[in-house]
């Protein structure tokens, strides 16, 4: 396993659409255990392929409630909505508030190949949505909104 360099704002990577992944193979398993690494040490709470420089459709999150590693991931369902401050491992020292989705459903592949569909909600649902909005080149200050000054 490898920590790799994660792609700062600015990086026109970060501003591509990302591919399907046609076969889950030993490349993509060891990609998705170095983006594990490299998440868990920028202390992160999810990370994207085209973060890492990888224009893939795979995602990794981890709220506190273990690893979740979704490849080709889409979300097929969304409720009710949530404001709230967001950050980025690519956009170090910002953090806006941003409306998302309260619950979202997912369907994605694991690991091993097999459909899966996730449903979360809160910090996970928007978990979910910024890092699949990374896989289309949309990052979190694209969607911010500004607060009104007091």
């Amino acid at each position: 396993m490898a920590i790799r360099t994660i792609r700062i704002y600015g990086d026109e990577l970060l501003r591509k659409k990302s591919r399907v992944v046609d076969e889950i193979n030993q490349r993509i398993l060891l990609l998705i255990k170095d983006m594990k690494e490299t998440m868990y040490i920028s202390k992160g709470i999810g990370l994207a392929a085209p973060q890492v420089g990888i224009l893939k459709r795979i995602v990794v999150i981890d709220i506190g409630d273990g690893l979740i590693a979704l490849i080709n991931p889409e979300i097929v369902k969304m409720e009710g909505s949530q404001i709230a401050g967001e950050g980025c491992l690519s956009i170090p020292g910002t953090q806006k508030d941003v409306d998302r989705p309260e619950k979202v459903s997912v369907s994605a592949l694991n690991e091993m190949g097999e459909k899966i569909v996730i449903e979360g909600e809160g910090l996970l649902a928007r978990a979910f949505c910024h890092e699949i909005d990374h896989l289309d080149g949309v990052l979190f200050i694209d969607k911010a909104i500004e607060s009104e000054e007091q």
